[in-house]
């Protein structure tokens, strides 16, 4: 996504708040607010790496779930690399060698232990008998850390081969596809996603209220037509501490289960608190 769109993407909310807010005076009930339906969080996709892409395996507004694979990027070379680290840390023929030499060290000090005691061999040579079997012992944990390092370099290409598969950070729906197969990823996004359950319900409010709205009050959402035939709970769970001075209004953010996407994002509502409710919080 270019800054542009990035830009025009946040200014959209900002734009839509001067039109609420002069709407909301202009509701047939008292008790009833002009409200818009947005996305819960939307997200932007990149890769983790840059690369060739391999395949991308979602179109706009598929469905997507929280960890499934959106993109592939080329990675053959990573996954050779996997293939040999795997076989280095399988590899035990430097530890075996290594505890057979010990073995061997062993045996040998013990025979030079009773050759001393008889005087047929000198205290230095038994000093390098010793020696050896110091070294053979070290060769052991020398070659035990190389095991141990053979499997960290094995981790490490995994992690590397996992980062040329993208996932979905979140469950929801394909906003925009912007990348291809064959096209090169780099720091741009590959797509945006948007979650949909639950849908954020942003309302504008008379500042008269201030004070009335509390969060976790609960409010019935009716989307404008052709979707208006039934009302749906939402319940509140912000309310801006600050009003805007100029429209006389401030903020408040209820959140609408959403679980099957029968609601889509972008849509106008009207939102109902209960009368005694306000009355009561006053």
């Amino acid at each position: 996504m270019t800054a542009r769109q990035k830009c025009e993407h946040s200014m959209k909310w900002l734009l839509l708040l001067p039109l609420l807010a002069s709407t909301t005076v202009l509701a047939e009930d008292p008790q009833d607010f002009d409200c818009l339906l947005e996305p819960h969080q939307v997200v932007n996709v990149n890769t983790a790496v840059r690369g060739k892409i391999k395949s991308i395996n979602v179109e706009r507004s598929d469905v997507v779930e929280q960890g499934q694979v959106l993109a592939e990027l080329e990675s053959e070379v990573e996954k050779a690399e996997v293939a040999l680290a795997r076989k280095r840390a399988k590899m035990k023929a430097e530890l075996m060698s290594s505890e057979v030499s010990y073995a061997y060290a062993k045996r040998k000090l013990r025979r030079f232990d009773g050759l001393l005691e008889q005087d047929v061999v000198s205290a230095q040579t038994k000093d390098e008998v010793e020696t050896e079997e110091d070294l053979a012992l070290q060769q052991i944990a020398q070659a035990r850390e190389n095991r141990q390092l053979a499997e960290l370099e094995l981790e490490r290409a995994i992690v590397v081969l996992k980062q040329r598969t993208v996932t979905s950070p979140i469950s929801g729906v394909v906003v925009e596809r912007f990348s291809s197969p064959g096209e090169f990823a780099d720091d741009e996004a590959l797509m945006q996603l948007a979650q949909l359950d639950p849908l954020n319900v942003e309302v504008i409010m008379p500042a008269y209220l201030f004070g009335s709205i509390q969060p976790g009050m609960q409010g019935q959402v009716t989307p404008e037509s052709p979707l208006n035939s039934a009302a749906y709970p939402a319940v509140v769970k912000i309310v801006d501490r600050l009003i805007d001075a100029s429209s006389g209004t401030f903020g408040v953010r209820l959140e609408l289960p959403n679980p099957d996407y029968k609601l889509p994002g972008g849509l106008k509502c009207m939102v109902r608190f209960d009368e005694q409710t306000l009355a009561a919080n006053k």
